[in-house]
């Protein structure tokens, strides 16, 4: 493994906890109270200020933390041709009653033409001395949650055309991030993940969906997606089990999609989720492959309690018995601020679990 070739051995999900200004700003744009290019102006600084804040604490990728958005999915969806977001009469559920009051759905022939984010990575590129990484929603993150239902059926008679399109759209969308200089792009896939807990797939046959044919489908369309990449482009697939303000959706380990996961798609390394039980054991990392890494997602984002050197030493050396040490990297397992809400931590306590990531990985693999 290279060690200016991504993941890194410290590396983390992407996004961070928006800084107060920029909740004031966002606020204040909603309100009309200031214009867009002041919004983008206040951005700005504060993605500048982001990037210099990793760069201090030694990570080797850095993100604009998300700080444009305020979803980490619908906000790039919609920029696809066909695609709109709207408020659904009943949002998406997390642990505790928490739900996310919007949705979208495809409303006409998918596709690919500009997107907003590829000058949100050139910002970055020019702003930063290390790898720039791009994270977007995985394709499959599109049907999922809506299903048949969020697709218009004259649009899309058939589904296998939709796959189609959407893997289409994506590859276009791929190609435009290459060409900005793109060399470190991540792909956020929580689907795989939640087709391996019971309640969920419940809720997919009750709407006529087939869970056990989905995670092909999903890796067909990621594969899709992808095959025209550069070579020299690092696809990273980061996997977890849903983050809203430090709440969850599904549970279950990665058994059921892991030799899929692993051996099917065709993504360089993978950031798992594994900082609690609802994750399962590292059993699966067995069928990771020679060439692929994993990054050991056994640090949490959703609380402000910082882990130990010694626990996270003892977990990586556990994942060991699976895999070797040299496939593995260390970060926090999801991002900080999955939407501009941000997790139930403060900005401190997340800037030190990203200080914790590059010192014990300093010490376990340099």
């Amino acid at each position: 493994m290279s060690p200016n070739t991504p993941p890194f051995r410290a590396d983390h999900v992407g996004s961070l906890l928006r800084p107060a200004a920029l909740h004031a700003a966002r606020t204040a744009r909603q309100r009309g109270e200031i214009t867009e290019e002041a919004l983008k102006e206040i951005e700005d600084r504060e993605i500048r200020a982001a990037i210099r804040k990793q760069e201090q604490i030694g990570l080797k990728a850095v993100t604009d933390g998300e700080y444009r958005r305020a979803m980490w999915h619908f906000d790039f969806l919609e920029g696809l041709d066909g695609v709109e977001s709207f408020v659904p009469a009943q949002g998406i559920q997390f642990s505790g009653g928490i739900a996310i009051p919007r949705a979208i759905r495809v409303v006409g022939k998918l596709g690919y033409s500009g997107h907003p984010m590829i000058d949100h990575f050139r910002f970055v590129q020019a702003n930063t001395q290390v790898m720039p990484k791009m994270a977007i929603p995985s394709p499959s993150v599109l049907h999922f949650r809506g299903g048949r239902r969020s697709i218009d059926a004259k649009a899309y008679p058939d589904m296998a055309e939709f796959y189609r399109d959407l893997g289409d759209a994506y590859s276009k969308t791929v190609r435009a991030f290459a060409d900005a200089g793109c060399r470190y792009l991540q792909l956020d896939e929580v689907n795989l993940t939640y087709l391996c807990d019971t309640e969920q797939r419940r809720m997919l046959t009750e709407r006529g969906d087939d869970p056990s044919k989905l995670p092909a489908i999903y890796a067909d369309m990621i594969n899709r997606s992808i095959a025209g990449r550069p070579r020299d482009m690092t696809v990273a697939m980061h996997l977890c089990r849903g983050n809203f303000r430090s709440s969850w959706i599904a549970q279950g380990g990665y058994e059921p999609v892991a030799e899929l996961l692993f051996n099917s798609i065709d993504v360089d390394a993978y950031f798992m989720e594994y900082d609690s039980e609802r994750a399962g054991g590292f059993e699966p990392l067995r069928f990771v492959p020679k060439h692929k890494h994993v990054v050991l997602g056994i640090m949490t984002s959703k609380s402000g309690t910082l882990e130990t050197k010694d626990d996270l030493k003892r977990r990586i050396d556990a994942a060991t018995k699976f895999i070797p040490l040299d496939n593995l990297c260390l970060s926090p397992q999801c991002g900080f601020a999955s939407t501009e809400e941000g997790n139930l931590l403060s900005e401190a306590e997340q800037w030190a679990k990203l200080e914790r990531v590059v010192e014990v990985a300093g010490e376990v693999w340099e």
